[in-house]
Formats: structure tokens, C-alpha cells, sequence
């Protein structure tokens, strides 16, 4: 159990789960606001914004960049992908190609306008891993990691559980 004063001195009992739900909470919406303002003046959302980051991940990495593919990895339908592509095209951030080899298959690619708004998100994600190395030890660092990646294993169980079977 944890005290809490609140503005007028009043003292309130609260369960670490309660602490932790707060902070993850704060944080997760601290970390969108920091992100939003990192776009400050640019046309982009978030969400287009971590597609941008995927396409680019995908050239950089050379993993397939089809648009089934980009799809899955951002958990999102194709019909959402298609909307969300063309979108992009038109601002100028993406552009669709033909294969080559599969006529039938659309890769998706970067322009360089993509290749800037990712380097700057990129940036902004540097900065505040490394802000938080900056005042961790070693051994703190290993703890959260650890904590993190239990966090992860919950939420990749949570999307598990969410998906539909397919037959």
C-alpha cells in the first residue's frame, strides 16, 4: 500500500496496482503527446505516422513490403491499408509499384518525404531511450527491461486471444 496527499492534505491509501495502472496510464499518454508534437506543423497523424515507420522498417531490413504484408504487421485489414496508402500517396509520403516478377503483387515504398518524417520520429524515440539510460544503472536497466517485456508478453497474449481464427 502507497499514501497519496491529494491538494487539500488529504492522505489516501492505494494499492501498487493502482500506483502502476496510473503510471502506465500517464505515461503511455505522455509519450503520445510527445510524439504528436514531434509532428508539430507536418500533415501527418500517428497512426500515419507508424505506418510511414513500417514501410520504411521494411525497405531498411529488406522484409517484404507488399501490401498484405505491411497489413499484418500493422495489424490492420486491407481494405484500412488501402484507405490509409492512398491517403499517403496523395500527401506525397508513399508511392505503390507493380513487382516486377508478380505483376499481381503491389509493393509499397517511401518517397523521400516518408524517409524525413521517419527520421525525425526516429529521432524522438533515440532521445527519450536515451534520456532514461542516462539516470538508470545497470542493473535498474536490466529490471525494466525484464518488467517490459513481461508487459509485452501480455499485451501479444491479449492480441492473440483477439484475433479471429481462421480456417
Amino acid at each position: 500500500m502507497l499514501l497519496r496527499s491529494n491538494a487539500e492534505g488529504a492522505v489516501r491509501v492505494e494499492s501498487r496496482g493502482e500506483v502502476l495502472n496510473q503510471f502506465l496510464v500517464e505515461v503511455f499518454s505522455q509519450i503520445l503527446k510527445a510524439e504528436a508534437a514531434c509532428l508539430a506543423g507536418k500533415d501527418l497523424s500517428l497512426r500515419e505516422l507508424h505506418l510511414i515507420e513500417e514501410v520504411c522498417r521494411a525497405e531498411e531490413e529488406g522484409r517484404d513490403n507488399r501490401a498484405t504484408a505491411i497489413a499484418s504487421a500493422q495489424r490492420v485489414t486491407a481494405g484500412t491499408l488501402t484507405t490509409a496508402v492512398t491517403l499517403l500517396e496523395k500527401k506525397g509520403y508513399l508511392e505503390r509499384r507493380r513487382d516486377e516478377k508478380d505483376r499481381r503483387a503491389v509493393r509499397i515504398l517511401p518517397t523521400a518525404a516518408a524517409r524525413a518524417a521517419n527520421a525525425v520520429h526516429a529521432r524522438f524515440h533515440r532521445e527519450m531511450v536515451d534520456g532514461l539510460l542516462a539516470v538508470l544503472t545497470e542493473e535498474e536497466t536490466g529490471v525494466l527491461v525484464r518488467a517490459l517485456g513481461h508487459l509485452a508478453g501480455f499485451f501479444q497474449e491479449k492480441d492473440r486471444q483477439n484475433r479471429p481464427i481462421r480456417g
